[in-house]
């Protein structure tokens, strides 16, 4: 048996569990399923797998393994990807994650157009707080907001927001309008947990930036709910101007503390460590920069 074809069936039977379940995706049968595991077992002199009636687990040496298998694959795809069309023509299946609001607007709404321009790709866009594990799950690109702290991923800087805090006139009418950063302290502030630090609002000073710790009412890890609760008079909110943009336009929130501007909110596309970047992740990355900073930079919002 071709040993690099055992190690694929070997790395969908972990992903998915089950012999049933690997073979199902490769569409072979479970029988070969189980044979190609048997071989990679023989030649290693050493059990993958812990096999019950009931359950399926990779023992400490499989799990190792695993790893080792996934890399080797991947630079086998990646080699193949760098000496065919695919490097230079987009095309396949290419899967985005992003993060609510930005991927449920903007990042839709660019996805639609790229593949006007692009026929031969189909793209699946998975929502999601967390970028998460991008080699297991499969993401060929995340988008991300905020600083990044995984020095294992390579990041490419797509577009910036302004940070702008504002409230609901019902509320500045209860409880007044801050006019320093410091004054934050004696109002409910709603904190969007999902872009860390989650409780510390950073404002420019004339020696850098002074950070001041907020608390509230409410919190989320989804900026539309504190949206909707600022709208709602439950307090402030520093949000992009993307998503507060339209709000500001209509009246339903105001602005606030303007000559205390926050640094902006960072737009990244990140992807494994790779050397060689298929074609159809390289256009993508080119055209959602280009169509995404004048968009996010400027007033807009979950209904723009």
């Amino acid at each position: 048996m071709d040993k690099l074809t055992s190690m694929n069936v070997f790395v969908r039977v972990a992903k998915a569990g089950s012999f049933a379940g690997g073979a199902r995706d490769l569409d072979i049968s479970r029988a070969m399923a189980t044979k190609h595991i048997m071989h990679l077992e023989s030649c290693l002199g050493t059990r993958l797998f812990n096999r019950t009636t009931r359950s399926l687990s990779l023992t400490e040496v499989g799990a190792s393994y695993f790893e080792r298998c996934q890399t080797v694959l991947l630079d086998i795809e990646e080699m193949e990807s760098e000496v065919t069309h695919l490097q230079t023509e987009p095309r396949g299946a290419l899967r985005v994650s992003a993060p609510p609001v930005i991927g449920a607007t903007h990042i839709a709404r660019a996805i639609s157009e790229f593949l006007k321009l692009h026929p031969d790709l189909n793209v699946e866009l998975i929502i999601q707080s967390s970028p998460g594990d991008l080699i297991e799950d499969g993401i060929d690109l995340a988008i991300y907001l905020g600083a990044l702290n995984d020095t294992s991923m390579v990041a490419r800087k797509l577009a910036s927001s302004s940070l702008v805090v504002c409230g609901s006139p019902d509320y500045f009418a209860k409880h007044g309008t801050p006019q320093t950063p410091q004054d934050l302290a004696q109002h409910s502030c709603l904190i969007n947990w999902s872009i860390s630090p989650k409780n510390k609002w950073p404002f420019k000073s004339e020696t850098g930036y002074q950070v001041i710790n907020v608390t509230g009412r409410m919190q989320a890890n989804v900026a539309d709910a504190i949206r909707i609760a600022a709208i709602n008079g439950l307090g402030l909110v520093m949000l992009p101007i993307y998503i507060v943009g339209w709000d500001i336009e209509r009246g339903r929130l105001q602005q606030v503390l303007q000559d205390y501007p926050s640094p902006p909110l960072e737009v990244h596309a990140v992807y494994p460590h790779r050397k060689y970047l298929s074609a159809k992740v390289r256009v993508f990355m080119e055209f959602l920069q280009a169509w995404l900073e004048p968009r996010v930079s400027t007033l807009g919002g979950p209904e723009a």
